[in-house]
């Protein structure tokens, strides 16, 4: 913990009662800034969210009033947290690229003896044609040079072996087929392989033709084999959404959305930084797009072997400033931050993870793992945002209409009905035509919210201070193993679409397959007596095949609540394995989580609009400028233009009273949090509010 003396001093000032603050701020109130008071959202009670850890009161504090009051900084699988700290391509990199780009642009001059071998299995007219072309090449000219045509042959066998030889000794050079002077002969065309110079070339490969690679084959065509294939850079946004910064990116590069991979998204209304692979393309051009990018930027390039997969972290480093604190006394701010970070808070699937609309997709997922395919795929389409292309649909029923007025951004609504299009009326293939990535979300939404009821009557039933007989607990391995039980089949998955980037964020849980099932036991006695487990080894299952229950009580919440929606968990009531809880192995959660390296501060700011924390642009910027400015002086002057909040003290020198000038409090945190956890859960606890 950090408090400044100045602002202790005149805290005093800031501190009101908050028994005096209205009833709608201690209990409904939302702590996002500019709430749609219109829009219909899903309440905490109605996905289990209940319980608090302490019962200290709480404070009024407003998260993200600016987007930069939240930054997220991912954390790798090796426990380093991801910084942008340079812009641009390191002098090693770039000379390695610069060699890369040599000898794939140097045509060797000599092909004498290839020209040779050719001439064994082809006509001596076409080793001809062949030979000038290849002169042409490595003449350099500036000069278009013409595609040859050899002659025309009926045998297949023998046109299939010059199109591998070619292949296979003249990589500057690609052929293809075209037909003959009569119908049952062909002739092979060769070119110079044109993929560098905006033609089609290799880069046109269709899809299908691409394989189940997860990322875009098109890059160079000359790749050295001592340069990994993927290029690793660090991806700083602020105020966008992950695929949505990629999307950009990925036009500006000429590739398509396979070519990135990321272990997960991150809020749109932050600023954030996180690793992100792309393959075969030179960081040079990467780093060009700076220039051109808008709260957007790329750097810290190299070269790796592998490309990232959804799942691959350990977490996020959450920097948090709530703005315009009001609490009782400096008391309670300070007991509630100390608590937190002493005794964590439950660890509830976030609000984020039900969506945002008027339907809940805990709702949908119920549908689906009942089978009742038109009423899930009503829900999904059902009227909220984007109300005039959604009630156009409900009153006419041309698709065709709607998707012209529905953004591409509503993947799931689009996939929908472009399925009913092709199959009217065939509701469970419009349901799998929703990414699977996407589509799986609905399900997990259900498990999130059997998960959070059982969490709340745990802590409604046995406290949050003890560990009782019947607890399910995570057993004493090796966090490494933890770590590799953690990756779920889903976040196997590719990435193929924009995605609901809300619900895909922080969706890891440990999910243990049948050999790692020694993960999680059940408390017994002798556990008891010996002291064994702790309250932070507590943990709840999320239903699947695989997974067991506490033996005591709590479990029959799930089976209960499940049942009280027509869901039985032990046996599905339909043939679709991928809408079956049976068919999915489930996981484990833990109940409490505490953050990890965790601080807070105390500030006091009089301009909304300055920023009270420094991201990492602002690191670089600064950095930059210092070797500019001559003197020390400046650099100083600099930093407290840029870097507030200004002082208690200072306040009070120019007007003798700080609330004339609208001074105000601000609670500042840092700290980590597994990919399964959601800050807004910590922040929940700490304020004692509904996120609603």
């Amino acid at each position: 913990m950090k408090l400044n003396k100045t602002v202790s001093s005149c805290l005093s000032s800031l501190l009101k009662p908050y028994s005096s603050l209205s009833l709608h701020w201690t209990t409904t109130m939302a702590t996002t800034a500019n709430p749609l008071e219109s829009k219909k959202t899903v309440d905490e009670s109605d996905v289990g969210i209940s319980c608090f850890i302490s019962q200290l009161p709480g404070f009024r504090g407003i998260l993200k009033q600016r987007y930069a009051d939240f930054i997220v900084n991912e954390v790798d699988m090796d426990g380093n947290v991801v910084h942008l700290t340079s812009l641009d391509v390191s002098p090693e990199m770039d000379e390695k690229e610069e060699e890369k780009t040599k000898s794939s642009d140097d045509v060797p001059q000599s092909y004498a003896s290839a020209i040779e071998s050719f001439r064994s299995i082809s006509s001596v007219t076409d080793a001809e044609r062949l030979e000038t072309l290849i002169n042409q090449v490595t003449s350099v000219t500036d000069d278009e040079i013409s595609p040859v045509v050899f002659d025309p042959s009926s045998d297949k066998s023998k046109r299939t072996a010059i199109h591998n030889f070619v292949k296979e000794n003249f990589k500057f050079l690609v052929t293809d087929t075209v037909d003959g002077p009569d119908p049952t002969s062909k002739c092979i065309r060769v070119r110079v392989n044109s993929a560098d110079h905006n033609s089609r070339g290799k880069r046109s490969k269709k899809r299908k033709e691409r394989g189940d690679k997860p990322f875009d084959s098109r890059g160079s065509e000359h790749w050295p084999e001592h340069l990994g294939k993927f290029v690793k850079f660090h991806l700083y946004k602020e105020n966008k959404d992950t695929q949505e910064a990629l999307g950009l990116i990925g036009k500006m590069l000429g590739v398509q959305p396979k070519s990135f991979g990321f272990s997960g998204t991150k809020d749109k209304r932050s600023v954030s930084s996180q690793r992100v692979t792309v393959f075969k393309q030179q960081a040079s051009k990467l780093a060009a797009l700076n220039k051109r990018l808008f709260g957007i930027k790329v750097g810290d390039f190299c070269h790796v072997k592998e490309g990232l997969l959804l799942g691959q972290l350990m977490g996020n480093r959450f920097t948090i400033t709530l703005r315009g604190v009001v609490a009782d006394s400096e008391e309670t701010i300070k007991k509630s931050a100390e608590s937190l970070g002493k005794d964590g808070f439950i660890n509830y699937f976030g609000l984020q993870r039900f969506g945002s609309g008027s339907v809940p997709t805990h709702h949908v997922g119920a549908a689906v793992l009942k089978g009742e395919w038109k009423e899930a795929v009503d829900m999904i389409l059902d009227p909220r945002e984007i109300n005039e292309a959604r009630e156009y649909y409900k009153e006419t029923g041309d698709i065709d209409g709607t998707l012209r007025q529905l953004p591409r951004y509503l993947v799931a609504e689009r996939a929908i009905l472009q399925c009913l299009k092709k199959c009217p009326g065939n509701y469970l293939q419009a349901l799998k035509g929703i990414p699977r990535t996407l589509r799986m979300m609905y399900v997990h939404s259900y498990q999130s919210y059997l998960w959070n009821n059982a969490a709340s009557l745990r802590v409604q039933k046995y406290g949050t201070n003890q560990v009782v007989l019947g607890d399910l607990v995570s057993t004493k391995v090796d966090d490494a193993k933890r770590i590799v039980g953690s990756l779920t089949s889903e976040h196997k998955e590719n990435n193929e679409e924009a995605l609901d980037c809300d619900q895909l964020d922080d969706t890891a849980v440990v999910d243990l397959s049948g050999e790692r099932s020694d993960l999680v036991k059940v408390v017994d006695i002798e556990d008891m007596e010996a002291g064994t487990y702790s309250t932070s080894d507590i943990v709840l299952p999320l239903p699947g095949s695989r997974v067991i229950y506490p033996s005591n009580d709590i479990a029959e919440i799930y089976h209960n609540l499940a049942k009280k929606d027509g869901i039985s968990l032990t046996e599905s009531i339909h043939g679709v394995k991928e809408f079956s809880i049976t068919s999915m192995t489930g996981g484990y959660r833990r109940v409490f989580q505490k953050p990890i390296d965790f601080e807070w501060e105390l500030l006091t700011y009089t301009d909304s609009n300055k920023p009270l924390a420094e991201t990492d642009l602002d690191r670089i910027t600064l950095e930059k400028t210092r070797d500019k400015v001559g003197s020390a002086e400046e650099i100083e002057s600099m930093k407290s233009d840029s870097r507030p909040p200004e002082s208690c003290e200072s306040d009070l020198k120019d007007t003798g009273n700080p609330v004339s000038e609208q001074t105000q409090l601000a609670l500042k945190m840092a700290l980590t949090l597994p990919s399964s956890c959601y800050a807004t859960m910590a922040i929940r606890e700490l304020l004692k509010t509904s996120t609603s």
